[in-house]
């Protein structure tokens, strides 16, 4: 792609970073800003450089939060012997936007695949045994991707919260193996969420 402006390819080059964005979309949104007000690009350029470095990770169960105890571990009338354990940030605004699950979160930060050198030690699966072993919590719920690496992340788990002798239970599987989360629709995910089932029911004997 020919540029007529160094300034406009360098812009293109970083937006062409971002997942799922081509050197096409990144040049139209490229032009889409010059094409608006200063005071609107400043505005943009300002909430991102802000999320950066202002961001921070909840201290009890690492979901993005304004503050270091994020908005829904703070919450009174949330239940706190529920610990629902999903994968990253979008799969906490996917469960709440069923409206069907009150409990608390644990992220994970990402889910176990060796061939992508990811392991136990790289997630935050440590902190979730500390929380447990408080003997506050009730019930573990499993929320991870049907797939490949969120199986293998639900075995570890299991294997490693099991001896504290409290029911871990997975979303039901009303979604198809390969299935992310995030993509699920509301309706199928709270459906999921509400008739969850103990994991020892899926292994095999």
């Amino acid at each position: 792609m020919n540029f007529s402006s160094r300034l406009l390819e360098d812009a293109v080059a970083e937006f062409s970073k971002l997942p799922g964005v081509g050197q096409k979309t990144a040049l139209r949104l490229v032009l889409h800003l010059l094409n608006q007000q200063s005071e609107d690009v400043e505005k943009f350029s300002q909430a991102i450089t802000r999320l950066r470095n202002e961001i921070k990770y909840c201290k009890v169960c690492h979901n993005i939060s304004d503050l270091h105890i994020c908005e829904i571990c703070s919450a009174v009338k949330r239940d706190k012997s529920i610990i629902c354990v999903v994968e990253d940030t979008r799969d906490v605004m996917a469960i709440e936007n069923t409206n069907q699950y009150t409990g608390m979160y644990h992220v994970l930060g990402g889910l176990i695949s060796p061939i992508d050198g990811v392991g136990p030690s790289d997630l935050n699966i440590e902190s979730l045994v500390d929380r447990v072993k408080s003997g506050e919590t009730g019930e573990i719920i499993l929320a991870l991707s049907a797939t490949m690496e969120g199986d293998t992340t639900i075995f570890y788990l299991y294997k490693k919260l099991k001896e504290f002798n409290l029911p871990i239970t997975t979303i039901a599987r009303g979604i198809a193996f390969g299935g992310e989360l995030e993509y699920v629709d509301e309706i199928t995910l709270g459906r999921s969420i509400a008739t969850r089932i103990p994991y020892e029911n899926s292994l095999v004997k």
